[in-house]
């Protein structure tokens, strides 16, 4: 079960991931349960990305309001 701020910071990678704290404890987290993952591009930028797993929770999250 997520805490309630690692459930937000899923929530602010999936819509800002730029502007999101890759720093913060519940984004390490969310990495090893593999709820989110790092995108490397081309260009060498790193960004946060809300992987398959992710979006599933997310969605059901959603729908059980």
């Amino acid at each position: 079960m997520l805490s309630p701020h690692e459930f937000a910071v899923l929530m602010l990678v999936r819509a800002s991931p730029d502007q999101t704290d890759v720093t913060r404890a519940e984004f390490s987290a969310l990495l090893d349960l593999q709820l989110v993952a790092m995108e490397h591009s081309a260009s060498g930028v790193h960004r946060p990305r809300v992987t398959n797993h992710g979006e599933s929770l997310l969605r059901n999250m959603m729908r059980e309001r």
